[in-house]
């Protein structure tokens, strides 16, 4: 069932509940009403009746019989009795008989008001008190109340008619008005239509209101801009990393093919090995960091974490450097040392951070000139702990920076320094992992600034 059906029934069936509950009360009131209104018009026929019998010898017999006769013409079926205080029948105006038992007679007797309905026909039954000789009289009316019946009964049939002539009316107003409401919901499916891998730089036009609409469109176009963005990368990095893999592997078959050429001497022969070996090497590495990557993007749920000393970390990884690069010149600060060493504790998976510390202390120190000052200052705050990594090397371009993060990008500038453009990346993720940030700043010719951020465990 399409939207636009449910939305057009749903208009119907709430305008047809409130219409039926509007036409049973219409219903329910008239029929109170008339029902009223006749046992009032019974009561006073009562009284008339009464007023008339007792009192003819003081009216002409000509008004006596028009008023009877006005009030017979208003009253079909009617019966109307007066009894006398001892309930001997004295007078009977009507053809039909109506039965009449003691216990009615004693109530009305006691002063009460009696009004019932009695095989479909009202009847009212008062008492009457001649105003010549003070003496007690019952009288009871009664009649059927016809018109009332069939004007209930046109009623019925009015408000059925009406109501079944509405629910077509809405029923046909309520799909025109689902098509009207529907229309910029079918305008954004056909625009989304068009939008395909290779036409992610489409966008919905329909942006930049304030209505619902509006706001599901414009999030559908941030969302397509991530996802422009998450090509762009995709093809970035594999340009980028084709390339990377392109050059040992080229290295190597051109090492491979000159050997082969002709006959040489052993020590030729293991220069060429060697050579092979290296550039084997570098496809470990290279292969290794994209695994490294793959893991670091794990869902921090599948990772195990542990309290490990932040400083600890950094220490560590401050020492493998060392060995990686025996003239860094690394000098390792505390902006802010604090004295509950429980504050230096985070949760952390210790492998993955550690990896990612020392590919920002190598990043810097391989961009860096000789024997060029790293520091590394470390900062304990209520909520985080920071690393704060500063070196004084060659920089990364404005342009370039929106791409540092991006596996396998180099900047022009260092790519004659050997690399694969995998450790900055690679860092961010299991930072991200690990619930905290990384921030880069960086100038061209002067140095890069890497901050480190995690939750501390407090």
């Amino acid at each position: 069932m399409t939207i636009r059906t449910k939305l057009t029934l749903q208009f119907a069936g709430i305008f047809s509940f409130i219409l039926i509950l509007f036409s049973l009360f219409i219903y329910v009131f008239v029929a109170l009403y008339q029902e009223n209104d006749f046992r009032q018009n019974l009561k006073n026929r009562a009284n008339i009746v009464a007023h008339v019998y007792l009192d003819a010898n003081r009216v002409s017999q000509e008004t006596y019989r028009r008023i009877l006769r006005q009030y017979n013409q208003t009253l079909p079926h009617e019966i109307v009795y007066v009894f006398d205080q001892h309930g001997r029948l004295v007078f009977q105006e009507g053809e039909d008989t109506l039965p009449v038992n003691t216990e009615l007679l004693a109530e009305l007797r006691q002063g009460k008001e009696v009004v019932q309905l009695v095989n479909g026909r009202h009847l009212v039954g008062i008492q009457y008190r001649d105003n010549k000789n003070q003496e007690l009289y019952l009288v009871i009316a009664s009649s059927i109340d016809v018109n009332s019946r069939q004007q209930l009964l046109e009623l019925r049939l009015i408000l059925l008619m009406g109501c079944l002539v509405a629910n077509v009316i809405v029923l046909a107003a309520g799909w025109l008005f689902s098509k009207q409401a529907l229309r910029p919901i079918t305008k954004v499916v056909r625009e989304v239509e068009n939008i395909s891998a290779s036409d992610l730089h489409l966008r919905l036009t329909d942006a930049n209101g304030k209505d619902e609409l509006s706001h599901l469109a414009l999030t559908f176009n941030k969302m397509l801009d991530r996802l422009e963005q998450a090509f762009e990368m995709q093809k970035t990095f594999l340009s980028n990393a084709s390339h990377e893999l392109r050059t040992p592997l080229t290295a190597m078959i051109g090492e491979l093919e000159v050997a082969l050429m002709k006959p040489r001497a052993n020590e030729e022969y293991q220069r060429v090995l060697w050579a092979t070996l290296k550039e084997a090497q570098l496809l470990t590495q290279l292969s290794n960091g994209l695994l490294q990557i793959a893991q670091a993007s794990f869902e921090i749920s599948k990772i195990m974490l542990n309290k490990v000393r932040f400083d600890e970390i950094i220490y560590t990884a401050t020492e493998e450097i060392q060995k990686r690069h025996p003239n860094a010149n690394i000098e390792i600060n505390f902006e802010n040392l604090p004295e509950d060493e429980s504050k230096l504790f985070c949760y952390a998976n210790e492998p993955l951070l550690l990896i990612a510390v020392i590919n920002v202390l190598e990043n810097a120190c391989k961009f860096s000139p000789k024997q060029g000052l790293i520091s590394a200052i470390i900062n304990v705050t209520d909520r985080e702990l920071q690393l704060k990594v500063k070196d004084r090397g060659v920089g990364i371009k404005e342009e370039d920076m929106k791409h540092v993060f991006v596996p396998f990008f180099r900047a022009d500038n260092v790519r004659d320094i050997s690399g694969h453009g995998i450790g900055l990346p690679l860092s961010e993720k299991i930072i991200k992992v690990h619930q905290g940030y990384i921030q880069i700043n960086s100038a061209l010719n002067v140095g890069t600034e890497v901050l480190i951020s995690l939750p501390t465990i407090f």
